[in-house]
Order: structure tokens, then C-alpha cells, then sequence
């Protein structure tokens, strides 16, 4: 069972950093089936994490605009689209 709590509290460094580990894991092979299935299950609850995480921060960033004469003349939603 993947405990969310813990998962939710982690910034995203340190999630990321846990999500690579059990990809190592699990490429490696060297892990008892029901080990691999919790470390997957956690793996998907970390992904998740992250992705919430990125989407949180894309919608804080801002994109500097540049009025005629070079200067700075606002800020607009940076459109990721783009």
C-alpha cells in the first residue's frame, strides 16, 4: 500500500529523486514480485506528485513582455504551448 501522506508532503527534488531510484529497482529485475508491485504502485503515486507539482509551478511563471523601445513592459501567463 503507497502511504500519499508522506508522498504529498515531499517537495519535488526529493520525489523525483525516490521515482528514479525505483526505476533503477526495477530495471534491474533483482526484485521479488510483490516488492516490485508496491515499489511500482509508490513509483506511480510519485509521478503523480511531480506532475502536480510542475503544473502548480507552470501556472506561476510568468512571461516578461517587451514593449517597442526594448524595455520591459509587462508580464503575461506563460502560454506552454508555445
Amino acid at each position: 500500500m503507497t502511504d500519499t501522506a508522506s508522498i504529498k508532503s515531499l517537495p519535488f527534488e526529493k520525489a523525483l529523486a525516490e521515482l528514479e531510484e525505483i526505476v533503477r529497482r526495477l530495471e534491474r529485475g533483482d526484485v521479488p514480485l510483490e516488492d516490485s508491485i508496491a515499489i511500482y504502485e509508490r513509483g506511480e503515486a510519485l509521478k503523480k506528485h511531480c506532475e502536480q507539482l510542475l503544473k502548480k509551478a507552470e501556472a506561476r511563471i510568468e512571461k516578461i513582455t517587451i514593449g517597442p523601445d526594448g524595455a520591459a513592459s509587462g508580464t503575461t501567463p506563460l502560454d506552454v504551448a508555445e
